[in-house]
């Protein structure tokens, strides 16, 4: 059988995405490989694909457990012989998965880092087989990168064990010098390297600055996703059960996911936020690598994350099936103070810097005015061309500005005058006059700052003292102590002047968008009713709803509405194993309509 048959027969394409073929190939020729692709380009397939012409077993080093079940699951749902052995099995059943292996009767076998450097489990692989090792999520391999994982680090024998196996090592991320740091450190012999282009055409990315908690901006924002799919990540495991708490009041079905949780409870949470019997997770990054929900629609971060690593494989998780989806950053000074404190915890070595360049990383790209897209690909040393209508700074025509030189020079004032020994909230009640019995007990309400700052709302005058910090005009001290700095000090002598966004002094509601998807005509009742059956065969077959048909094809199903066994073919996503096992319960709704 040819590749070109095996891709449409187990997995229901009829053709390869961009380099895909390249790497199919160069694992066929038997030679090492390191891809860079972006999260939903198709790295699996490179790796699933070839194992299929070839003589042997492949293993699989995959990080997670949620990750190797879900795909040793999908595998099996096209008819691939697939199996995981884990720290979760009963001996019966490793014994069992052991026994096959030795028959050849499996194709893909998925372990743990842990289990791969196990001397017991190295002398059993010698037994087998092995057509090609994969490496998957590399980036864990190098103490450069931003999810450097001790057992991966380990893997290096794998060459010394098993000189003349290939290896082909996968990430969506890597830097040049993660990228160097990982054929390094796995003794990658003259790999092939394919690095993709970072660009996610359905994705549109936001970051705004948040106001108050911004719990406003979410709601705003969910408007346009009321039936769909998301992760909503948060700083602090207490956030991610208040926000979840919050949507429920709303009427939203959210669930919170931490590490602080049983075991038990984040199973259910991911099982049924896969099988889309819940329509939000609210969860830290613990809630993270190698979800496999290709119908995740929106991804918000409701803090700042610590790296562009970090927050670019995150964001990834929406739109994994092609179809557009979006992302939302809303963040604040105070995110910026919190990471920072985070990272001055750390012990002193070379690692601590370059914790903090990451992280200025981070503050550069939430508060660029370029394109999104493009400052994303730059980072990872990519060149794109502006995305033009995927961003929200590319969206936006020209950038109105305010001068908030007056008004700073009041806040700074203010610090000042109460002798720098208050929080922000406290200088605002100064500034507006308030008659809270704190300032009158400190007689504040005698200094000459005392309501000069009516003009401005609460939250204007939040926002001016964030652009203060994000400036470093002022510093936090203890107790989130405002205090002048050497710049600061100059800006109140009328040094400098101070200019804002327009937009983030006037909060302006934004009319729900109209979502325009893959396919822009397809039959939106049909596919709720397609829909529907999806949901009731997975839960006969106990596995999770995209595993019988993604989103994309049943909106594809919906639009062309086949008769004939020949016509669901030409469907994208279905091959024949998928037809044989569902199709036809599919042709008969479509027939009834």
């Amino acid at each position: 059988m040819s590749k070109l048959q095996i891709l449409k027969d187990y997995f229901g394409h009829n053709g390869f995405r961009p380099l895909q073929e390249e790497v199919v190939d160069a694992i066929l020729a038997k030679q090492d490989v390191l891809m860079i692709l972006p999260t939903g380009g198709g790295k699996s397939l490179c790796y699933q694909l070839p194992t299929l012409l070839m003589e042997g077993v492949t293993v699989v080093v995959s990080p997670l457990l949620a990750l190797m079940h879900d795909q040793v699951t999908a595998l099996k749902a096209n008819d691939i012989s697939a199996a995981m052995l884990s720290s979760m099995q009963t001996p019966e059943e490793s014994g069992h998965i052991e026994s096959q292996l030795r028959a050849g009767k499996i194709k893909l076998l998925y372990v743990a880092p842990e289990r791969l450097l196990n001397p017991y489990f190295l002398g059993f692989l010698q037994q087998l087989p092995i057509n090609f090792f994969v490496i998957d999520e590399a980036h864990c391999v190098s103490e450069w990168g931003h999810e450097f994982r001790e057992h991966y680090r380990g893997l290096s024998l794998l060459k010394e064990r098993f000189p003349h196996t290939p290896i082909a090592a996968f990430t969506a991320t890597a830097t040049k010098v993660v990228e160097e740091d990982i054929a390094t450190n796995l003794r990658l012999d003259t790999p092939k390297r394919v690095r993709g282009s970072l660009f996610r055409s359905n994705l549109t990315i936001q970051a705004q600055h948040r106001i108050k908690d911004g719990r406003e901006q979410l709601l705003e924002f969910l408007k346009s996703y009321q039936n769909d799919s998301g992760i909503i990540y948060t700083l602090s495991r207490k956030q991610t059960e208040s926000v979840a708490h919050f949507l429920q009041t709303k009427g939203i079905e959210a669930h919170a996911y931490h590490a602080g949780l049983s075991t038990e409870e984040k199973n259910r949470t991911y099982k049924a936020f896969v099988e889309d019997r819940i329509q939000i997770v609210v969860a830290t990054i613990a809630f993270g690598m190698g979800i496999d929900k290709s119908n995740i629609r929106f991804v918000i971060h409701l803090s700042l994350p610590k790296t562009l690593e970090n927050y670019y494989q995150e964001i990834g998780r929406a739109g994994r099936d092609g179809l557009d989806s979006e992302t939302l950053l809303l963040f604040s000074a105070q995110d910026i103070i919190q990471q920072k404190a985070f990272i001055e915890a750390l012990p002193e070595t070379p690692y601590k810097q370059h914790a903090f360049d990451k992280l200025d990383a981070m503050i550069r790209f939430s508060n660029s005015e370029s394109c999104r897209h493009q400052s994303i690909a730059a980072y990872f040393d990519d060149r794109i061309e502006l995305c033009s209508d995927k961003c929200d700074n590319c969206t936006t025509t020209e950038i109105q500005r305010t001068d908030i030189t007056e008004a700073s020079r009041k806040m700074l004032s203010a610090i000042y005058r109460t002798g720098q020994n208050y929080g922000l909230h406290y200088l605002i009640d100064v500034l507006r006059g308030s008659k809270e019995q704190r300032v009158l007990q400190n007689g504040h309400d005698k200094i000459t700052v005392y309501g000069i700052g009516e003009e401005f709302t609460r939250n204007q005058w939040l926002t001016v003292g964030d652009k203060l910090l994000e400036l470093g005009a002022v510093e936090l001290g203890e107790f989130k102590v405002y205090r002048l700095t050497q710049f600061g000090v100059e800006v109140l002598k009328g040094g400098h002047t101070i200019e804002i966004k327009k937009e983030r002094l006037s909060i302006q509601k934004a009319e729900p968008k109209r979502k325009v998807t893959f396919f822009d005509d397809y039959d939106v009742a049909l596919f709720d009713k397609l829909r529907d059956l999806r949901a009731q065969i997975a839960e006969e077959n106990a596995i999770p709803p995209y595993i019988v048909f993604s989103d994309k094809t049943l909106k594809d199903l919906s639009a062309k509405k086949p008769l004939t066994k020949e016509e669901m073919l030409q469907v994208h996503g279905i091959g024949e194993v998928k037809y044989d096992r569902y199709g036809e319960e599919f042709l008969a709704l479509l027939k009834e309509q």
